[in-house]
This record gives C-alpha cells, sequence and structure tokens, in this order.
C-alpha cells in the first residue's frame, strides 16, 4: 500500500485529506509541521507528499512552505509533493512547480483533481524515484544487506536498513562503537550484528551490564581477581575484559557505570593493561569496546555523572537506534514474526501500529508471546493484545510548564515533538503553543 505524507498545520485539513485518501485504499501519515514532517519522511518509506505553505499563525508568505519543499527535496531528490496553497502564494508555488514540485491545488481543492493527480504521480513515482543513480546505490545497499549476517533480525523500516547498513560498514574496522537508543530497542542485536560481521566474528563475544555491577565488584568483574583478595574468593577470577582478549567486549547500559568504574574502565580503554585485583602484575589485551546506552550522555556529561574524556573514548562511531514507534514500518512485520505468521485482523494491525509501544520490541515481542499463549488458533483480534494506554507520570502532569522545563526536554529527547509532548501528558499541539509562546526553536 502506498504510504502519502500530508503536512498541514490546520487538523481540520488533515482529517479532510486522510479521509479521503484512506478511503480510496491509501495509507496516510500525517504532520502539523515541518519539523515533524522531516522526521516521517527520513524514517518511512513514503510515496509522495501533499503539503500546505504556512505552518505559523499569521503567515502568509509561503517561504515556511519553501523552505519545506527544499529540505525534502535534499532528502530524497525522487519524492513528488504536491503544494496546496492559498492564492496569495500562487507565485511561490509556480517557483516551485519549476524547481520540481508536482503540482499545486488552490485551496478549497477539488477532491476530484486531488484524487486524479494523486494517482498519476503514484502510477509515475517508482520510475521517477528509480533512476539510474538511485537504483544503483540501492542496489549497492541491498547486496550488502543480503551477503550480511543479520543474526536473525526483522525489520522492514527505512530506519533499519540505515542502521543496519552502517553497522555492517563499521564492522569492518576495530574502532569503538557506542549505540544509543531507547530500551528494548534492540542494542544488544545491533552490537551482535556489528560482532557477527566483523574479522573478530569468531573470537569471544562477552556481554556485561556495566550498570549492574555494584561498585565494590566492578574491578573484579571486568579485570577479574586472584584467590584470598577479598571475603568470599577462594580461586583465582577471570574478568570480562580477559575472557574477551582478541574478540569484542559489549558494556550494556554504560551510562548507569558508577564513576569509580568509569576512572578503571578509561585507563585499560586508553592502553590496554590492567591489573587483577590482589595482584601486581600488569596484563594486556586486545579488545573491540563496543557499548550501549539509552541515557543522554551529554547530559549526564553536564551534570558530572559521566567522565566526558571516557565518552569520546567509547563514542568513536554512533549508532542512533530510534524508538519502535518512530519506525512504525516495523510493527507489523515484526508481530507477524513473533506470532508465527498468524491471521491478524484488519483492526487489530491499525490497533498495534497505533499503539505507542513504550516498551519498544521487547514489549511487542512480550505482548505478542502473551497472546500466542491465551489464544493458540484463530484469527488474532485487537482485543487479544489488551494494549494499555501509558499514563504520563502525575508528577509531570501540571497546569503550566515553564519554559526551563520544556528546553530540557527537547534537549533530552533530541527535538522528538512526540516524545516531549509525552513526557509532559499534553498533546503535540498543545505543546506546539508552548513552544511559541516561549520562543523556543524546534
Amino acid at each position: 500500500m502506498e504510504k502519502i505524507l500530508i503536512v498541514d498545520d490546520n487538523p481540520a485539513v488533515l482529517e479532510a485529506l486522510s479521509l479521503l485518501l484512506e478511503i480510496h485504499d491509501f495509507a496516510v501519515v500525517t504532520a502539523a509541521n515541518p519539523f515533524e514532517a522531516m522526521q516521517v519522511v527520513r524514517y518511512q518509506r513514503i510515496s509522495l507528499v501533499i503539503q500546505d505553505m504556512n505552518f505559523s499563525a499569521d503567515t502568509t508568505s509561503g517561504e515556511e512552505g519553501k523552505e519545506l519543499f527544499y529540505q525534502l527535496r535534499a532528502i530524497n531528490p525522487h519524492l513528488p509533493i504536491i503544494l496546496i496553497t492559498a492564492w496569495t502564494e500562487l507565485a511561490t508555488a509556480v517557483e516551485l512547480v519549476k524547481a520540481g514540485a508536482a503540482d499545486y491545488l488552490p485551496k478549497p481543492w477539488d477532491d476530484s483533481k486531488l484524487l486524479t493527480c494523486v494517482n498519476n504521480l503514484i502510477a509515475l513515482g517508482t520510475a521517477k524515484r528509480q533512476n539510474a543513480t538511485y537504483e544503483r546505490h540501492q542496489q549497492e545497499r541491498d547486496a550488502n544487506l543480503a551477503n550480511a549476517d543479520l543474526v536473525g533480525l526483522i525489520y522492514k523500516s527505512t530506519a533499519m536498513e540505515n542502521i543496519l547498513n552502517m553497522a555492517i560498514q563499521v564492522a569492518k574496522s576495530d574502532v569503538s562503537v557506542l549505540i544509543t537508543g531507547p530500551n528494548g530497542s534492540g542494542k544488544e542485536r545491533i552490537a551482535q550484528i556489528i560482532q557477527a560481521n566483523s574479522m573478530l566474528h569468531n573470537k569471544p563475544f562477552i556481554t556485561v551490564n556495566a550498570g549492574a555491577l555494584p561498585d565494590e565488584l566492578i574491578e573484579a568483574e571486568l579485570f577479574g581477581a586472584e584467590a584470598g583478595a577479598y571475603t568470599g574468593i577462594t580461586k583465582q577470577r577471570i574478568g570480562r575484559f580477559e575472557a574477551a582478549d582478541g574478540g569484542t567486549l559489549f558494556l550494556d547500559e554504560i551510562g548507569n557505570l558508577p564513576l569509580a568504574g568509569q576512572m578503571k574502565l578509561l585507563r585499560v580503554l586508553q592502553t590496554g593493561e590492567f591489573e587483577r585485583l590482589g595482584s601486581t602484575q600488569t596484563r594486556k589485551v586486545t579488545v573491540r569496546v563496543i557499548s550501549a546506552t539509552n541515557e543522554n550522555l551529554h547530559l549526564a556529561i553536564k551534570a558530572g555523572k559521566f567522565r566526558e574524556d571516557l565518552y569520546y573514548r567509547l563514542n568513536v562511531i554512533e549508532l542512533n537506534l530510534p524508538s519502535l514507534a518512530e519506525r512504525p514500518d516495523d510493527i507489523l512485520v515484526l508481530a507477524k514474526h513473533f506470532l508465527a505468521n498468524r491471521k491478524l485482523s484488519l483492526k487489530t494491525e491499525q490497533a498495534l501500529l497505533a499503539h505507542n509501544w513504550p516498551g519498544n520490541v521487547r514489549e511487542l515481542e512480550n505482548a505478542c508471546k502473551r497472546v500466542a499463549v491465551l489464544k493458540p488458533a484463530g484469527v488474532i483480534t485487537a482485543s487479544d493484545f489488551v494494549l494499555q494506554t501509558v499514563q504520563a507520570p502525575s508528577i509531570i502532569k501540571k497546569a503550566e510548564v515553564s519554559k526551563q522545563e520544556i528546553e530540557q526536554a527537547m534537549h533530552l529527547h533530541q527535538g522528538v515533538i512526540a516524545k516531549v509532548a509525552r513526557q509532559f501528558g499534553m498533546s503535540r499541539q498543545a505543546l506546539y503553543r508552548r513552544l511559541q509562546k516561549f520562543e523556543i526553536e524546534y
């Protein structure tokens, strides 16, 4: 099913166009501003865009629409874009048509003409998108993944395709990699893919949950200990670095590692040298380090909770894994995989796509396991999943949120409007109003 993006700050326009296109069997994604539109085009496979020309109150110049048009074309030069414009912006619309816009329609639009335009562009879209350069590039990317060991990863989204291509590329080197992203999004699987496609694929792959190490056991866990080094140890213990010698060490939840552990970790990353607890003999290892965190390490550094020098030692290459809600194309393929391709009703699919999945892939997998046990046969309905709406914590549900709180949340969530709005328990439209009120750039 072809997916169309509608960009307009007027909820009534979004609803009317969505209804028109959906009853003619198009999938529809909506965005209320240019930032959201850019996120959608980056993370989803969009066949066509219908965009307004103004997105701010009392603005009629069309400059916002013009800027969005060129930003979208920069991401995908072959993406068909229809402009919906007021007559006052006619000259700008004509200019953009000359620059490559597919068409422009005045407001209010004619449903029949709009549908004809959309159908014609969709029919021609594949040929326009896949010129020789684009197709050759895509074939190279496909071949790169086709020849790779993806360790059983299931995906469909462009966002995951981009992550995997980069993971395969960095796997060929020995640089340190930092994988960031929310809990349950698949960070450890990406680390396994890097290992499986590296020159170290047949060498040890040792995993450590850095955040779960008590302060008093960090040194022994990472570097080992001699018999009698501390109470209760009666024989020599090999540390994780030593066990990973010649291979890869995956440090999960690195953002939760205490400062004392960070200092000890930095030394071995810089020199490759360490001593077992209770020993004066210096040992040397060669280990590739891959780390992962769901923490915002930039904020942790500012707060004095994470060493900046360690951050730069770990973060030679960063792979940022989007949440499942940011790559909705993966939801149904993952659900069908977890459910062994059992039949899902249309309403079930719609319910799965509408859910926010705060627990990401892990939450989806657990939900599917539960359904498989409780309903081992028959068509799976939406009620079988019993999806819960996650409420924002009451401590942040207040009548007015301060400018400082919003700025901190925007930084924490890297400008993702949906996440910031969810944190404060408000709609995206309400958040936009506050952003404009406080003159916060987004």
